[in-house]
């Protein structure tokens, strides 16, 4: 305890202002994030990447979809 608040004072007597603020706030948020722990749904997780893989396959889809459709009309319009 006497350390912690050794090296606050330190931080607070040799750091700028916004170097204290970021300092305590890092600190907060260390607390909260210790007190709070979530769990985590490993089933959650991969229906989100098997959602993102679904719509970049999509994605990849309707861009070669269109490059082909480009490729005819300039052969048609070529051939004409």
């Amino acid at each position: 305890m006497i350390e912690q608040i050794t090296i606050v004072w330190f931080n607070i007597f040799f750091m700028s202002g916004e170097q204290v603020t970021n300092f305590k706030f890092k600190n907060s948020l260390k607390k909260e994030y210790l007190d709070k722990r979530k769990k985590v749904n490993i089933n959650i997780l991969l229906n989100k990447v098997r959602a993102d893989e679904k719509r970049e396959q999509l994605e990849s889809n309707i861009f070669f979809g269109l490059v082909a459709v480009a490729i005819i009309t300039v052969g048609i319009f070529i051939s004409l």
